[in-house]
């Protein structure tokens, strides 16, 4: 993977996965007189300092690349040793530009009597998929609509402006605060989805404008740092629900999730913060926090000159807060004020983020294809206006992870194309309706308790 989300331009259509001839990824280096690798001799080379991986055929080593990826060295590196040609794919809008990179990094290919992808993956599925790939680019469906994320920026920047005119108007009382809490909040989260959708790329053909839209509503709408938000998030779609590979269930001890995670806990006697207790039976809540507490240390696993301008960027959303605020709070009324808009804002963002994917299995690494693993680690909720502007057409989280770089608006219409398709293989499907896919966090969270419970007392 050249850039992980990081590239320019706009999308081609992608080769095949088995595609091995002369237009495949990296050919004709040294003369056509390439090393031929198998599977084994590939998967050997999966640890830190020592990294190769195969797309469309083609061996590369990028051990020393993995530095310089600008989608961050861990994305990367949790494909060595595999085929990483749909993630490839999936991740850059433009596959021209990251191919010029993979040129110098080329060693071989595999052997004529190796399968394209490694054991474990079903290479029937892969190449359907592929050809829905194919047809979604012929289709349009790769290509965005400037006025309705235009629309969508100025519908939050009037709840921003809603919010200071109340204060202006009305005054600081009990009632007005609390309502314009509410406005800001939803202003907050709403541009949380929308700095979404510029960080995939999915808004913009070039690269470039993406990257600045999405500086400009993480850092100075949100206060937040975009090169933070890249390093995680791409890890989270590129290995969905997978243990130290998705940031997003690494939960740094604090919390078990999934089947097999508080077995294992529970058998080594490990007293770390179940997600459920019979007695604080809430404990999920505090997972709210983590989230805000990783935004404030946001850009630790970043190069400093990235950190700057993300904290320049971020240093622009809380002098403007503060000299819109301050006249009306002060500086410790700011602070409580602004406490309480994120109190509330995070927890819109958790139950909608958690709800198509703590539910669904999380468990170690099982090397799918990306239809499979995608469809195993996420839901989708019910289509209905008001489900797709709450959860900023998050309800269509599969068709999100399979086509990270798709417009949102667009997700509706490939929808029922992914359902045939997993209809044909036999891979579920699942759609929820919103108020049974918060029903179904609790029950997970509640199911993750008592297997560990069960297994620290009993195994």
């Amino acid at each position: 993977m050249g850039g992980g989300g990081q590239q320019t331009e706009s999308g081609e259509p992608a080769k095949s996965a088995g595609d091995g001839g002369p237009g495949a990824v990296g050919s004709g280096r040294g003369g056509g007189n390439l090393s031929v690798f198998t599977w084994e001799e590939v998967q050997k080379h999966s640890h830190k300092g020592d990294q190769w991986l195969v797309i469309d055929r083609k061996v590369y080593n990028v051990t020393q690349w993995v530095k310089r990826h600008p989608g961050g060295i861990r994305v990367i590196s949790h494909y060595a040793g595999e085929d990483a040609t749909e993630a490839f794919t999936a991740f850059h809008p433009n596959l021209t530009f990251p191919r010029k990179f993979l040129k110098s990094l080329l060693i071989g290919e595999l052997a004529d009597t190796e399968p394209s992808q490694e054991a474990g993956k079903n290479a029937v599925v892969v190449q359907d998929f592929q050809a829905l790939r194919e047809r979604v680019e012929k289709e349009g469906l790769l290509r965005a609509k400037p006025l309705f994320f235009s629309l969508y920026l100025g519908h939050i920047l009037l709840l921003e402006a809603l919010s200071l005119g109340l204060l202006w108007h009305w005054g600081t009382s009990w009632s007005v605060t609390l309502l314009c809490s509410v406005i800001l909040a939803t202003s907050q989260s709403q541009a949380g989805w929308l700095q979404h959708d510029f960080g995939h790329l999915s808004v913009f053909k070039k690269s470039s404008w993406n990257h600045i839209l999405h500086k400009f509503i993480i850092g100075h709408i949100k206060g937040a740092s975009a090169n933070w938000w890249n390093h995680r998030h791409f890890q989270h779609h590129a290995k969905p629900n997978v243990f130290c590979k998705d940031p997003d269930v690494n939960m740094l001890h604090l919390f078990v999730l999934g089947d097999s995670q508080p077995v294992e806990y529970g058998i080594k006697k490990l007293k770390y913060i179940p997600w459920y207790n019979p007695l604080t039976s809430d404990q999920h809540s505090l997972n709210n926090y983590c989230v805000w507490l990783e935004v404030i240390m946001s850009g630790c696993n970043t190069k400093r000159s990235c950190l700057l301008k993300d904290l320049a960027w971020s240093m622009t959303f809380y002098l403007r807060y503060f000299c819109c605020y301050y006249p009306f709070f002060g500086f410790f009324g700011c602070i409580v004020f602004f406490t309480f808009v994120r109190f509330l804002e995070s927890h819109w963002f958790v139950w909608v983020t958690q709800m198509s994917h703590l539910p669904m299995d999380i468990d170690h690494e099982k090397h799918h294809d990306w239809l499979t693993m995608q469809l195993n680690a996420t839901c989708n909720i019910e289509q209905s206006p008001f489900n797709d502007w709450f959860s900023g057409h998050l309800n269509f989280q599969i068709e999100h992870h399979l086509f990270p770089t798709m417009p949102r608006h667009n997700y509706q219409a490939v929808a029922p194309l992914v359902q045939a398709l997993c209809e044909k293989h036999h891979i579920p499907y699942q759609v929820k309706t919103l108020q049974g896919a918060f029903a179904d966090i609790i029950s997970s969270l509640k199911k993750s308790g008592d297997l560990w419970l069960d297994a620290y007392l009993h195994k």
